[in-house]
């Protein structure tokens, strides 16, 4: 069977409870046309690039399928009746990646490293700035007349 990789995004007013239902709910969709799916990863709420049906945030999920093309067919007619799913795409692919998605590895990666905006890690403290050489004159480059 055709292997496929899955992203939906559900509207950030629903709850993440919701987004758990509508997954299992595409789930047994899968599983009833004999298909399986494997690693299924929900991203959380993210802001979008632009508003979507006036929605600025949105839960995102992956879903990794091994299913018939009509049962991927199926569950993206009805996601596009859903009036929770925003937007979905389906990739096909050659194999299913068992590991974490890059996007949960770079999740992990900020809460080891303590992210957030205030915490800027190596880049805050920029030292003495010795390199940057004499300035005369405030920092501005002298005008005509001016006497250096």
């Amino acid at each position: 069977m055709p292997l496929y990789e899955h992203v939906f995004l559900a509207r950030q007013d629903v709850s993440a409870q919701q987004v758990e239902q509508l997954v299992e709910q595409y789930k047994g969709l899968i599983e009833g046309a004999g298909g399986s799916v494997g690693k299924i990863e929900n991203w959380g709420l993210r802001s979008l690039a632009y508003r979507i049906k006036k929605n600025r945030k949105a839960h995102y999920t992956l879903m990794n399928i091994n299913a018939p093309h009509a049962a991927v067919a199926e569950m993206e007619r009805q996601m596009g009746l859903s009036e929770d799913v925003l937007r979905c795409m389906t990739f096909r692919v050659g194999e299913l990646d068992e590991e974490p998605s890059a996007m949960m590895q770079k999740r992990d990666r900020d809460d080891r490293r303590g992210g957030g905006r205030g915490d800027r890690g190596d880049r805050g403290d920029r030292g003495d700035r010795g390199d940057r050489g004499e300035r005369s004159g405030g920092g501005r480059p002298p005008r005509r007349g001016d006497e250096e």
